[in-house]
């Protein structure tokens, strides 16, 4: 019997050389865009784990909706603006070469009797195709784009995401969520029942100028948003869960991170800090009325404000405080997320499904190599 040889076979080690010196290909880049009413917004990611870690990132006040509650369509100047803004996200998509992405439109192009016809415009100019999405998408983007906020221990969420043209309310059952195995299932939070009120900080201000009056003015903005707020059937079978102090609030908004930035007394805002906080009923209540009182001057100069918000954060204030009297809870969580999140989480889970598939398919396929056939 020959003995074996104690040199490496010299083809093996080319091919090992060869694995070695191969570069792993780079995650691929997913990309959301939410154009909300009053913000233009962009995320890109790569999935991390059953997340994902954030590659760019773009925001940019557009006002798409400014004085679309007194004409019905959206202004050029407008329109102008957001286009601008989507240039830059469009830019940004081809250099970071991104494999899959979506963009969304929301409450503004859904009011604007040329609201069409600005996302055929978009398109034009910029290459990207927009989903006008229906308000009960918008709710379901916002659930999901928050999992991580829900706490499993509670037997019910209400996820507030007050936009710049709408409001939407969304009751999450946690209590059968947690019969599912809750987050370790990887399957979401099942939502009992939803609304979309047609009122945001941006309609709200416009229709309530600020007056010199502000404490009734403040009331007046509340009461109307209140006024609109409807109750769903499915909601309504929730009420003794928030009665019984076994609920929470989740806020996802511009307007509650605002709250979070001023009851932290932030020198400036800081995401890490907000994100995921925890505030009581009270120390939420507690940061509306310290903005209420501050006139529009007092508002910009608040490091976690500026000029940008000071007009509108009291009408998202206002939202808020109806919503918590209707719904009070004793915990709000904070979080600095929304829509985008929501939509990556999807392309991601729907990329790992499609390559799934392929997999299994691949192990089906019987194997022809070297036959007849």
């Amino acid at each position: 019997m020959a003995e074996p040889s104690s040199r490496s076979d010299p083809g093996s080690d080319a091919a090992a050389r060869k694995r070695r010196g191969r570069k792993r290909a780079p995650a691929p880049v997913y990309g959301a865009i939410d154009l909300g009413t009053n913000n233009c917004r962009m995320l890109l990611a790569q999935r991390s784990g059953s997340s994902f870690h954030v590659v760019d990132a773009f925001s940019r006040v557009v006002r798409l909706g400014e004085g679309i509650t007194g004409s019905g369509a959206l202004s050029q100047g407008a329109m102008d603006r957001a286009v601008e803004a989507l240039k830059v996200c469009a830019d940004k998509i081809r250099r970071q070469n991104v494999v899959k992405h979506r963009s969304i439109a929301t409450q503004a192009c859904r009011m604007a009797d040329n609201g069409a016809e600005f996302l055929d415009r978009v398109e034009r100019e910029t290459g990207l195709t927009f989903d006008l999405i229906t308000a009960e998408e918008e709710a379901r983007l916002a659930v999901h784009g928050c999992v991580d906020l829900l706490d499993e221990d509670r037997d019910a969420a209400l996820v507030i995401d007050i936009g710049g043209g709408s409001t939407e309310l969304s009751w999450v059952d946690l209590a059968e969520w947690r019969r599912r195995g809750g987050r370790d299932s990887g399957g979401r939070p099942p939502m009992k029942s939803w609304t979309s009120t047609p009122v945001g900080v941006v309609t709200l201000s416009e229709r309530f100028p600020e007056r010199e009056d502000r404490a009734e003015w403040y009331q007046d903005m509340k009461t109307y948003a209140r006024d609109l707020m409807k109750t769903p059937r499915g909601a309504k079978a929730m009420r003794p869960i928030f009665d019984d102090g076994r609920a929470h609030l989740v806020g996802t908004s511009g307007t509650v991170t605002s709250m979070a930035g001023v009851h932290l007394r932030l020198p400036r805002y800081d995401r890490s800090k907000v994100d995921g906080l925890w505030m009581s009923g009270d120390e939420a209540l507690d940061a509306c009325k310290r903005l209420r009182e501050l006139d529009f001057h007092g508002r910009s100069q608040e490091p976690t404000i500026g000029a940008d918000r000071a007009e509108l954060v009291l009408a998202g204030c206002a939202i808020y405080e109806a919503v918590a009297e209707m719904w009070p809870a004793d915990r709000l969580r904070v979080g600095d997320r929304g829509l985008r999140e929501g939509m990556l989480l999807n392309l991601m889970r729907k990329s790992k499904k499609r390559r799934r598939r392929r997999k299994k398919a691949g192990d089906a396929a019987p194997d022809v190599t070297g036959s007849d056939a």
